[in-house]
């Protein structure tokens, strides 16, 4: 009995094992996850296709309090338009499920983007929440950078400040704006991961 114990064991030991086509969580210092999502146009994107550029992914919900006054404050719009200028990719993906808060779609979705005054390359519609849990985003915001060689950079957070109103958000350091402004200088970030805050995604 004791025998077949121990094979038992050695055999779910065995099992919780990845294989190596396991794709595994999104980390800093190793290979950003790849995905291939659509936009609020239907186009496709995927990660994989974009080496060689700096990529901003930035999980977003147009409900969440604290989103607003990212871009209430202008601060995300601002930083969208700056960093796409100078060739980064900026990705805002939206990991609502169909019916919950910040899930938008069509005419409706246009909306919110026009009243946000919001710049990205392209914003992602992740209904099934699959590249969310892929990349742990737990809340919105929740941001990561990619660099050009497809290796995650920076997650967490957007800036020091958790807060919902407009007006302290430009006061904040913004981790997002310096990992950039130093990785495209061909520096070393000083801050590689933060805690987020925010809303929480709405699998």
């Amino acid at each position: 009995m004791r025998i077949l114990l121990c094979f038992l064991l050695a055999l779910s030991a065995l099992a919780a094992i990845p294989t190596s086509t396991a794709v595994l969580p999104a980390a800093v210092g190793q290979s950003a996850p790849d995905f291939t999502l659509p936009d609020s146009d239907g186009k496709t994107h995927s990660l994989s296709g974009l080496r060689g550029k700096f990529v901003v992914l930035e999980w977003v919900s147009f409900d969440c309090p604290f989103v607003r006054a990212q871009y209430n404050s202008g601060s995300m719009p601002a930083l969208q338009r700056t960093f796409t200028g100078k060739g980064v990719v900026w990705f805002s993906i939206c990991s609502s499920a169909p019916g919950k808060d910040g899930y938008f779609v069509g005419g409706e979705l246009r909306t919110r983007l026009e009243q946000m005054k919001a710049a990205p390359s392209a914003y992602l519609v992740d209904a099934q929440g699959e590249v969310g849990r892929l990349y742990a985003a737990k809340s919105t915001p929740t941001m990561y950078v990619v660099d050009p060689r497809g290796i995650l950079i920076y997650a967490g957070g957007i800036d020091d400040t958790p807060t919902t109103d407009p007006a302290e958000v430009v006061h904040s350091r913004n981790y997002v704006r310096e990992a950039l402004d130093l990785a495209l200088s061909g520096k070393p970030l000083e801050v590689t991961y933060s805690r987020s805050y925010g809303c929480a995604v709405k699998y």
